[in-house]
């Protein structure tokens, strides 16, 4: 099996998102232009799920206001993984960033976060082991 690479983790996932994998609130104004706009929560999830680590909530604010959250990843060594980070436009900026337990269940995006993990998982299907060692 060759060795897989965290560009590939990343190629895998920024071609699975789309409209469907986003929050149902910005479907409608999803834009391939801006693709990584409302996917941090599901993406954080899935680079939980291949690579494990923590995950991370900061705040999205505007102006001094928060407008939102936004979601990465820590592994080790306090190595931070964002993959969604170019969503923001100069006027946001993420601020705080604290460690969020997993939910034991997902419930809030659910079939968004199922819909992307599956194509993610498709696309590195025979190159992964995910959990306890089960192959992708």
């Amino acid at each position: 099996m060759e060795p897989l690479l965290l560009a590939d983790i990343e190629a895998a996932i920024r071609s699975s998102w789309d409209a469907d994998t986003t929050t149902p609130e910005h479907r409608p104004r999803w834009d391939p232009d801006n693709p990584a706009r409302d996917q941090c929560g599901v993406t954080a999830l899935v680079v939980n799920d291949l690579l494990g680590g923590q995950l991370i909530r900061g705040e999205v604010m505007v102006d001094g206001r928060q407008v939102d959250f936004h979601w990465w990843n820590r592994l080790g060594l306090g190595i931070e993984i964002d993959l969604t980070r170019e969503q923001f436009g100069p006027h946001e900026v993420v601020t705080g960033g604290t460690v969020i337990d997993r939910p034991a269940e997902i419930v809030r995006l659910r079939e968004e976060y199922e819909t992307l993990r599956g194509r993610v998982l498709e696309r590195l299907r025979g190159r992964i082991r995910v959990g306890s060692g089960r192959s992708v």
